[in-house]
């Protein structure tokens, strides 16, 4: 599955307000499809760099990896899915979104990234 058709899958979520693809190492926004007003790369070093801490703080206390984050806010969430390849999926949603159908597209969508 090209980049194009991961972001294009996860938008399609009732309520997702846009997509990222995410260097794992830095940060760094590698694709994006988002709504218009949306900082993609503010975004992408939020998720980077929590995603990034959250696992080294659980690789020092000897439990695995996150495999899927959600940082709730009053406006919506940030939801991020590590995978393969250094990359993150990452997708900006609102209150009113389904998160659990998101979860379930972008874990899947993640797995399938060539």
């Amino acid at each position: 599955m090209s980049a194009a058709a991961v972001l294009e899958r996860v938008t399609g979520v009732p309520g997702v307000r846009g997509a990222l693809l995410v260097s794992s190492e830095d940060g760094l926004l590698v694709a994006e499809r988002v709504m218009e007003g949306i900082d993609a790369r503010a975004v992408a070093a939020l998720a980077g760099s929590l995603v990034g801490r959250l696992a080294r703080t659980l690789d020092r206390a000897t439990m695995r990896a996150p495999t899927f984050v959600q940082l709730r806010c009053a406006t919506g969430a940030v939801l991020a899915a590590p995978g393969g390849e250094q990359l993150m999926l990452v997708a900006i949603v609102g209150t009113e979104a389904n998160v659990g159908l998101a979860r379930l597209e972008m874990l899947d969508a993640i797995a399938r990234l060539t």
